[in-house]
């Protein structure tokens, strides 16, 4: 069972830093955390959301932020982590579709997602391709993936606009 909630220490930098050092190698993922959160223009509050274990410890944790597509507001999945120990639990996917659904409840329509093909489609993402959305860097095509939360909508094409923290 995982809870899905904000984190509670908007304030305070280094829980998810924390977590993302003990999901990953390095601590780029941290970093980069640190520096959307300090981005105005792509950090959107409610959209950083963290699945917690039945003992109350984190155990997964998915960050969406503004950017663009040719100048249409979009947002990126990324990153996404889960603590080694809660691998295999469900945990990222619960944080994963808690912002996913955080999205949606406040209007969102287009999230991208740079990553695993064989993964990303249990949520509903598709190649961008397929909307016309291309990355600003070369990547395989099944590996840049987009989803229309409201298939009422429009959706832009073109090229991706990260956030300068993604530096591309």
């Amino acid at each position: 069972d995982h809870l899905d909630r904000p984190p509670r220490d908007r304030g305070r930098h280094h829980r998810h830093p924390r977590h993302h050092l003990a999901a990953f190698p390095t601590s780029e993922e941290a970093d980069l955390i640190d520096a959307l959160r300090t981005d105005p223009q792509a950090w959107i509050d409610g959209l950083s959301l963290v699945t917690e274990g039945s003992d109350g410890t984190l155990a997964g944790h998915a960050l969406l932020t503004r950017c663009h597509v040719d100048g249409a507001p979009a947002l990126a999945l990324a990153p996404c982590a889960v603590r080694p120990s809660a691998q295999r639990s469900g945990a990222g996917s619960a944080a994963i579709r808690a912002a996913l659904d955080a999205a949606r409840s406040l209007g969102e329509n287009l999230v991208l997602v740079l990553g695993h093909p064989e993964y990303y489609p249990r949520f509903g993402f598709t190649p961008a391709s397929r909307f016309g959305i291309r990355a600003p860097f070369d990547v395989p095509d099944e590996a840049m993936m987009a989803m229309a939360l409201d298939d009422t909508r429009p959706v832009p094409t073109g090229t991706i606009q990260y956030p300068a923290a993604f530096g591309v």
